[in-house]
Parts: C-alpha cells; structure tokens; sequence
C-alpha cells in the first residue's frame, strides 16, 4: 500500500517532523474541491478583525483516492451536498411537526354538542319564555278581534241592541266604550233603556288564547268561546214563569245546580199533536202551559225546531227564565251562545235576536187562573221550606256557639291550680244554696 502523504494548508512553513514531499507524487484521480467551498469560521479565536483575511486557502491540497476505499463513488458527497442534505433534514421534521400539530384539536375549543347539552335547560327556559311572550301578544289581538266584531255587528248604528234599547255602552255620553275589558278574555257590554226590564249585561268569556298551557290544553281538550246574556226584569213585570231549554246533558246539570228549578221544575215530555223542538234539545219548566206559551210557532220556525236547529244548534247552549232565581235580583232572564269566529259573526244573528223577542214576551205573558194558584201554591210551600231550613241553620249555629263557649271554659278550668278550682267550686255550691233558700218577706209595724 503506499504511503499516504498529507500537505498543510500553508506550504510556506513546513514542519520539521513531517516527510518531505515526493518529487513525483502519484497522480490524483479526484478533482481538488472548488476554493468557493472553502469558509473561515468567525468565531475562531485566532482571527483578527483588524488584520486582512488572507485569500481563499483549499480545505484539501490533496485528494488521496485510498481515504475512501471500499466506498461506491454515489456515495461520497461533497461538502456542499452534505450542506443541503442538513438543511433538507431541518425542513422535513419541522414540516412534520407542524402538520401534527394542525391534526390535534385545541382543547380551549369544545364540541357544540358538548355545550348544548351543558346549556339545555337554559335554552329550554328562554325559548319557552319567547314563546310564551309572542303567544301573549297574539292571543290577546285575537280575542280582542273577536270582542269588537261581536260589538260592530250588533251593538253599532242600526243594530239589534241599538234599536231595542235607548242607552249602550258602560258610559252616558256618546263616546263611551262599549265593551268593559275585565280581562285578557273577559269583556262585558252593558245596554237598558227598554220597557219590562232594568238593564241587560253581556259577558264575552273567550278562550284564553294569551295563556300558552291554556292554549295547549284546549288543543287536548276542546273548547268555545262562549257569551251570556243576563236580562235584569223588573219586579212587576214577571208572572210565575220558571222554564229552561238547553241540551239534554246540559239540562241535566242545570237541574241538579240550580235550586229554582230543583223545587219548582222538572222534565217535560214532547207534547202530542204539536210541534215541539228538536230531540236534541231538553224543556224543564213548572208546568206544560207555561212550556207551550214560551216556545211559540215563530221560536220554532226561526231557532228551535228540527230543521234550523241544525243550521244554529251548533251555538246554542241554554236558556233560563226564573221569577225565584237565587240571588239578590230574583226575576231573571239568562240566555248562554257560543261565540263563532270573527268572519261568521252573522251566523248568531237568529240566536241574539231571541234575546229582546222573550224580555217583551216575559213582560206581557199572565198566567191563567188555574195555573196561578198552583204556582202560588208551591211558593208558598217553598217560603216554608226555606223558613225551616233557616231557623235549622239558626239552630245550628247556636249550638255551635254554645259548644265552643262550654269547650273554652273547660280548657280555662283545666288550667287552674287546685286552690283557685277550689275556690270556685265553694262559690258554685254557695250561689246553689242561696238559691234554693225560700225568699222572706219583711213588714214593718205601725
């Protein structure tokens, strides 16, 4: 193998122990490197800023071919190659961190599932108060609609209650209201002004369409929205007249709560050779003439019988006339319809109608004289009944009075000590024989 020689970068000062060169060296198969490669480090100590660098030396003065025996020629790089291979080794990881990094998720930002499910009730809670506040609103419109097209259809100008009565509204002057909001689903109308009676009040009792459970609830169970008319008769204007007509279900209950026609009432049967109403409908009255001459032929023909019951029966629900009817205002007409919507208002024209048609009926019917005793009759029963059951509660109440006096003196007694119910009991026996003694008399003598 030959020997191999090496050469310092600065040939000007050999060193002694070195060999000195051979006068033919061996020729060298391998280029020398470009002098551009060649660089001087900064951070060496022995350079000096204020000296001139010296020109460009070659890192190798000499290739020796057996430094890289045994090695494919591909796999030698020169320095600037293994250069680049370090930077493109830098740029590969960094790539790959940073593509790793963008894959994992911020744990700061949290799935929306996750926050919707933390949130539910409060989302619950909001969006039902935002519902409940629109349905507010729009079931209040609406039964406002409702209320005034009731109103303009027959409490305006040439309507049935402006031409039967004189005054209309809650008001005396010309721009009083006619409808009395009481409520979000209550409104009232007031009219008198007509002869037989003191007054009129209607109460609208509408649905409540502003509450949202209510609302949701009459979706399960349905309802109407119903209006009642009461008709306040004056006292001498009322012979003995106790009738009802409703449906039978209705009719049933009317009779059970209502004490007037408890006592004075009872179910009638269609009468034979005459037209009666419809098999829908149920008459309780005191007796068949004051039924026959409540329900005329013009009743019949216009609400009650087979025929226009079916166009009308469907907003008809009572009617209850009583001279004993409970309460303060004793002579009554009631009438109770179910309200349609505010586009059919018309359709209850025949059933408001009825209203004026019985306050002048009710006002001049005289009962006969044989039907006048009987009722005369069962009122008197009636006054005697109702004087015993209030001297029973009389009664009652004294008892009670009595009972709870006797219990509170009981439960003072038991309070006492031994000494002061002593004391009471000599006083009781001494108040006991002062009263059994026999009372003596003294004169005096002249």
């Amino acid at each position: 193998m030959p020997t191999r020689s090496r050469m310092t970068t600065n040939p000007s000062h050999p060193s002694p122990s070195d060999p000195l060169p051979s006068p033919n060296p061996p020729p060298n198969r391998h280029p020398p490197p470009s002098p551009d490669l060649t660089t001087i480090s900064d951070d060496s100590p022995s350079a000096d800023p204020s000296k001139p660098l010296p020109a460009a030396v070659s890192s190798f003065e000499f290739w020796d071919e057996d430094e890289f025996e045994g090695l494919l020629p591909e796999t030698v790089h020169s320095p600037r190659q293994q250069q680049q291979q370090r930077e493109t080794s830098k740029e590969i990881p960094d790539a790959a961190a940073g593509a790793d990094l963008e894959s994992v998720p911020d744990p700061a930002e949290k799935p929306k599932g996750n926050v919707l499910r933390k949130f539910a009730a409060e989302i619950a809670c909001i969006s039902f108060l935002i519902m409940f506040g629109i349905n507010y609103f729009t079931g209040k419109t609406e039964n406002e609609k409702i209320a005034l097209a009731w109103a303009t259809k027959f409490a305006t100008k040439d309507s049935i209650f402006e031409k039967n009565f004189s005054l209309l509204g809650v008001g005396e002057g010309d721009d009083s209201p006619l409808l009395l909001k009481e409520g979000q689903n209550v409104f009232k109308f007031y009219a008198s002004g007509r002869r037989y009676c003191q007054g009129l009040l209607a109460t609208m009792e509408l649905k409540s369409r502003h509450d949202l459970i209510s609302r949701i609830y009459n979706l399960i169970v349905p309802c109407k929205d119903e209006i009642s008319f009461e008709v306040h008769m004056n006292d001498d204007a009322m012979d003995h007249v106790v009738l009802a007509v409703a449906k039978k279900k209705a009719a049933k209950v009317m009779q059970k709560e209502s004490t007037d026609l408890q006592r004075f009432a009872s179910l009638l049967s269609p009468p034979v050779g005459r037209k009666w109403v419809a098999e829908e409908l149920t008459v309780v009255s005191e007796s068949k003439e004051v039924a026959g001459d409540m329900i005329t032929e013009a009743v019949l023909d216009q609400v009650f019988g087979e025929k226009t019951f079916k166009k009308l029966g469907k907003d008809f629900i009572s009617m209850h006339f009583s001279d004993q009817h409970p309460g303060t205002q004793k002579k009554m007409l009631t009438f109770k319809f179910a309200l349609p919507d505010a586009k059919h208002m018309a359709d209850m024209t025949r059933l408001v109608a009825l209203v004026p048609y019985y306050i002048d009926l009710v006002g001049r019917y005289k009962l006969s004289t044989q039907a006048q005793s009987k009722t005369e009759a069962a009122r008197a029963k009636a006054a005697k009944e109702a004087y015993k059951e209030l001297q029973n509660a009389r009664q009652e109440a004294l008892q009670k009075k009595k009972a709870e006096k006797r219990r509170l003196l009981e439960e003072a007694e038991a309070k006492l000590s031994a000494e002061a119910l002593q004391k009471k009991e000599a006083k009781e026996r001494a108040r006991q024989m002062k009263k059994a003694m026999p009372k003596m008399k003294m004169s005096r003598g002249h």
